[in-house]
């Protein structure tokens, strides 16, 4: 792949003020981090999206693994497992809070039959959304908004549910975040998905777990990774009643857990880049090929903070401190004021 499609709609010239300033904001604490979210997020997926599809897939997340399955079978099983849980079916409309390039709401509506639309902020990452669900024939059942959560241009009570795969990480104020799911639910309806968090086992006071911890934000554009119970409270809040929250890490397989990829185990010809002796290769290739000018300069600094975090996802996942699978349902009461 060329670095025009590595990163997105970036130029050249481009890539590397905002790879220097997506440092900056991550640099200069969390409280800035929540104030830029926006910026600092977009940053991100500018950068990356084009090395994460290239490398991950078009499903862009996690994913509970079973033995002799593969990384892609297991994110359509585990969409499916969502559909299901919220008894997806033709004629609903369904927000889908944080879409991604569109691989997941795309796999859904064929599932289900039911009518989609995406929110996403980033607009290369819309661009590449209709570009797949065009390729994927279900482009009508799919549409996109380009737009924050943190504010949805939608009005009230307009959808009979709502998923977020993997994205409401992001948020600077959760609450607010659901808050604004909430608003745009109708009566009854329910809002499933999964986010990251630190487990029981993370201690804040443990300078070695706060430093994995760290590496896992500056690397995924964090501004803090929340407690399971923080995300609960932040559902109640909002108004929600919880049916359902687990980490799914749990029931994967033992011999394939969550980040057994970034463990060079299972690999392909294309994640071997996020392998550990890939990860340590790419970065040495990459500072010497923008020395050479053989890559746009930015590069590397963007591969170091991507290599941290997939290093801290392996010693997250090994201590037990971390997991990207927490899954939740909630429901919009039927009489929310009551």
């Amino acid at each position: 792949m060329d670095s025009s499609s590595l990163f997105g709609d970036l130029s050249n010239d481009e890539i590397n003020s905002v790879a220097n300033e997506y440092q900056q904001i991550y640099e200069s604490g969390e409280e800035h981090r929540k104030e830029t979210y926006q910026k600092y997020v977009n940053h991100y997926y500018d950068l990356v999206t084009g090395l994460f599809e290239f490398v991950w897939g078009k499903s862009l997340h996690f994913a509970p693994r079973r033995p002799g399955e593969s990384l892609k079978s297991s994110k359509c099983r585990y969409q499916h497992f969502i559909a299901d849980q919220m008894s997806l079916k033709p004629g609903m409309h369904i927000l889908d809070v944080g879409c991604g390039i569109g691989a997941p709401m795309a796999e859904l509506a064929r599932y289900s039959g039911a009518s989609f639309v995406g929110l996403n902020n980033n607009a290369y990452q819309i661009k590449r959304a209709r570009e797949i669900t065009q390729a994927e024939d279900v482009e009508s059942l799919c549409s996109f908004i380009h737009g924050d959560y943190m504010q949805i241009p939608e009005d009230s009570d307009c959808f009979d549910g709502a998923i977020a795969i993997e994205s409401m990480q992001h948020a600077p104020d959760k609450t607010a975040a659901f808050r604004e799911v909430f608003r745009v639910l109708r009566p009854g309806a329910c809002f499933a998905g999964h986010d990251w968090c630190v487990t029981d086992y993370f201690d804040s006071q443990n300078a070695e777990h706060t430093r994995i911890i760290e590496d896992i934000e500056i690397g995924t554009a964090l501004p803090k990774i929340s407690t399971a119970a923080e995300i609960c409270e932040a559902l109640r809040e909002a108004g929600f009643e919880v049916l359902d929250a687990r980490d799914l890490a749990h029931i994967s397989d033992s011999d394939i857990p969550w980040f057994n990829i970034f463990k060079g185990r299972h690999f392909t010809l294309r994640n071997i880049l996020i392998t550990p002796t890939g990860r340590a290769v790419t970065k040495w290739v990459l500072r010497l090929g923008e020395k050479l000018r053989g890559v746009p300069k930015g590069t590397h600094k963007i591969t170091t903070f991507l290599g941290r975090a997939g290093n801290a996802f392996v010693e997250a996942g090994e201590t037990g401190i971390f997991t990207p699978l927490f899954y939740f349902q909630a429901r919009k009461p039927h009489h929310p004021d009551s």
